[in-house]
Order: C-alpha cells, then structure tokens, then sequence
C-alpha cells in the first residue's frame, strides 16, 4: 500500500475514534412526562445519575410559549446521599436550546438549576444526616 494511503487510512481511523468517544459522552435521555421518572432513576443509579428529556402537554406546551429550537432536557445528579435508604439531595437541571425570550433578539440557550431533597416514596428525607 503506498504511503499516502496509510497516512489517509491512519486519519480516517483517528477520526472515527474521535468521533465514537464524543459519541460515548453523549447520554441516554428517557422520554418522561414529567421530571419525577428522572429524580428516581437518580436516586436508583449507582452512579447518582440521571437524563431526560421532557414530552406531552407540556413540552409542547413549552416550545410553542418560547419557540425553541430544541427539546426540554432534564439531567439530574446526585449531591449527597443520606442515611435514610432510597433519600438524596439532587441537584436538577432542566435546559433548552434556541429559546425566544420577549424583547430579546437573538434565541439562545435557557436553564433552570435547582436542589431537592428527595426519596423513592415521593417525600423528603426524615433526617438531613
């Protein structure tokens, strides 16, 4: 094989790999109505992790309001786990790309952060410890 052809064969693969560990980054998002399903995920995952992404009514309603470009995404974590079995503080995050705000000109990426303490029954912990 000539040499110019190795060297193009090398960055082809170079790229592919590249392009596969971004891909790899990339997270799983469940379709949810609702942020709950991603808050007990979160709770349940041994890495204290969690991703959505927001439909129905209210997503629509939400892309209509801001015309965005983009779906609602819901990325939950893990701040703390507490003592009380299934209880932790999350830190939740919901974003949007390409969001149309009144008098604003330009659309542009919008997000909400926020922290909860949370259970698996729906209530918050008992105990903060």
């Amino acid at each position: 094989m000539p040499v110019k052809s190795l060297v193009s064969l090398a960055w082809g693969l170079m790229l592919l790999a590249a392009a596969g560990a971004a891909w790899a980054d990339v997270p799983v998002r469940t379709p949810v109505p609702d942020a709950r399903p991603v808050l007990l995920s979160a709770l349940q995952s041994a890495s204290g992790t969690a991703h959505g992404v927001l439909t129905g009514e209210i997503a629509d309603a939400i892309a209509k309001r801001f015309e965005a470009t983009s779906p609602v995404y819901i990325d939950v974590s893990t701040e703390k786990r507490y003592r009380q079995t299934g209880c932790s503080r999350l830190k939740v995050l919901f974003w949007q790309e390409g969001v149309r705000l009144p008098e604003v000109q330009t659309p542009r990426g919008q997000a909400i952060e926020f922290g909860i303490n949370y259970c698996l029954d729906g209530l918050p912990p008992k105990s903060l410890l």
